[in-house]
């Protein structure tokens, strides 16, 4: 076959593609434009005397942001768009990461998997066009979301912002993006299937981030290693470097390159990574509907609690650093004593330990609610026909998936509580494992009422269940650029994160726990009564 025959139709290929995803690209572009805009706006309501500048620069120079956002590089005297970009980039960064994850995938390995693609290459298209006409589409997506971004940006004009600074933010963003859509279509040609290609590529977006997280806090040289650091390299409104953005241009094309030498070779409906061969005969695991689907999800659900471990680990490895920031200083030890220093340590030690609490249990409740919504998407694929014609109950059905998206959420989240409480035990500022794991019973009960609300979505909006994953976005713009950005109060109670107190540095509050759990019991038990009631869910 000529290469023009390689990519026949392609333009028309894109074309198909950007109508089919006009709606979820419109949702996608504005919520990273709007959050770039509500960000930049409500840091300069928050900064309005030099000593607003000076709080919200010391806040960002702590452990725990430089985990989470980045090292806070700026330079005194503070302004407004150097701060927005200390503590908006890595974030946003793993947004656009996120976004081009969900579209590579959906365009690509879904297709197949749905048998979509196996049609549209029965027709007068190119080998290579459908994988073709997703590069374009993530270009332009990408290119939407970067330009966007630095418009509002430029219409925003914060104090200390440029035209160099605002556009490196953008492009840097969009170059960002493109270089993990490129990553996820990459491991879409090793994968199998979808399921495998979407736990693959966010386990390397988790690896990543860590590597990074790690580096920020110990070293920030080697985080030009850790290839997702290129993003805060940039530091737009600093040093404005353009090396980042063509290192991630770079190795985009590589990964393309190879995507594409592999794609020619790889047959429909396989991946590069060869299956292993099934058993003979059904082990006893799959004699029911709550151990098959366990057995569906259980690839997903190692990576998830591996990921986590490592995650708690490596942060569990932060604490000497943390600490010794109070207790190495000579200036502290001179104002309130040696003693006292130590103390002021410990304390900062357990504070970086209670944000990170939160992370792990937000991103627990990730591959709970991942199971939860394949219970619909498994009856749109016709996957569950089999079940329906044996005498399994709804309630059955139902319950088995609920079981096992608990079962995803509580075991991820012991694991990263755990390797917190293990990788924090040679540290100077150690601590007993069962007051870390004091973190693992506070949000147990959270991860618990994610699954009921999740239930109830199923049930009652099968076709709109995906705003299910609104619940941990906004769980980690309420709870971290929450209070960075001074939200009021009350917009944490909106998340069932919001009502945890700081463990491990207080007690766990049992009552609260306990309204929690009910709660959680009442929300799952409505799904059933909704999920019930409805007809069954078809293409």
């Amino acid at each position: 076959m000529t290469q023009s025959n390689q990519v026949a139709q392609t333009g028309y290929l894109t074309r198909m593609y950007l109508r089919h995803d006009r709606l979820a690209i419109i949702v996608w572009l504005l919520g990273i434009v709007s959050m770039v805009g509500a960000g930049a706006s409500k840091i300069i309501g928050l900064s309005g005397s030099d000593k607003q500048v000076a709080s919200l620069g010391t806040t960002l120079d702590t452990p725990s942001m430089a985990a989470l956002f980045g090292p806070f590089t700026a330079v005194k005297p503070y302004t407004t768009a150097a701060i927005f970009a200390a503590s908006m980039m890595v974030f946003t960064g793993l947004l656009m990461a996120i976004m081009n994850i969900f579209f590579a995938i959906r365009n690509t390995r879904t297709q197949e998997d749905n048998g979509v693609l196996e049609m549209v290459r029965a027709h007068s298209v190119g080998r290579q066009s459908p994988l073709l006409s997703t590069v374009y589409e993530l270009l332009l997506i990408n290119l939407l979301a970067g330009v966007l971004s630095a418009v509002t940006l430029q219409a925003i004009n914060m104090d200390g912002s440029d035209v160099l600074g605002d556009w490196l933010f953008g492009l840097g963003l969009a170059a960002f993006g493109l270089m993990f859509g490129a990553f996820t279509l990459f491991l879409s040609q090793l994968a199998s299937n979808s399921r495998g290609a979407t736990t693959m590529s966010y386990s390397l977006l988790g690896l990543l981030y860590v590597l990074r997280a790690m580096t920020d806090v110990q070293n920030v040289k080697y985080t030009w290693w850790t290839v997702f650091g290129w993003v805060e390299k940039i530091d737009p409104h600093g040093k404005n470097r353009l090396t980042p953005v063509l290192y991630m241009l770079v190795l985009a094309v590589v990964i393309l390159v190879a995507t594409f030498v592999i794609s020619s070779e790889r047959d429909l409906g396989s991946g590069l990574l060869p299956d292993r061969p099934g058993r003979s005969h059904a082990s006893a695991l799959l004699a029911g509907p709550t151990t098959l689907v366990f057995r569906l999800e259980r690839t997903s659900i190692i990576a998830w609690v591996v990921g986590l471990a490592v995650y708690g680990t490596s942060m569990g490895t932060l604490f000497n650093t943390v600490g010794d920031m109070m207790n190495n200083s000579p200036m502290i030890a001179k104002i309130i004593g040696p003693a006292a220093a130590a103390s002021v340590g410990r304390t900062m030690t357990l504070q970086f330990a209670s944000l990170m609490s939160v992370v792990m249990a937000i991103g627990a409740s990730v591959p709970a609610i991942a199971t939860m919504l394949r219970l619909n998407s498994d009856e749109r694929k016709g996957w569950l026909e089999a079940i329906h014609a044996h005498s399994v109950s709804r309630w059955h059905l139902f319950g088995a998936y609920t079981v096992v998206g608990t079962v995803a959420g509580l075991l991820t989240l012991f694991a990263g509580t755990f390797g917190m409480a293990l990788g924090g035990q040679g540290a100077k500022h150690a601590f007993n494992i069962s007051r870390m794991m004091r973190s693992f019973w506070a949000f147990t009960p959270a991860v618990l009422v994610v699954i009921g609300v999740v239930a109830v979505l199923v049930g009652l909006m099968p076709r709109y269940e995906k705003i299910s994953w609104v619940i941990p976005i906004y769980a980690v713009l309420s709870i971290y650029l929450g209070g960075l950005l001074d939200f009021p109060e009350w917009t944490k109670k909106l998340t069932p994160f919001g009502w945890i107190n700081k463990v491990p540095l207080k007690a766990v509050q049992w009552d609260q726990a306990g309204w929690l759990v009910l709660l959680s019991i009442v929300l799952i038990l409505v799904g059933y009564i909704l999920y019930k009631r409805r007809d069954l869910v078809e293409n």
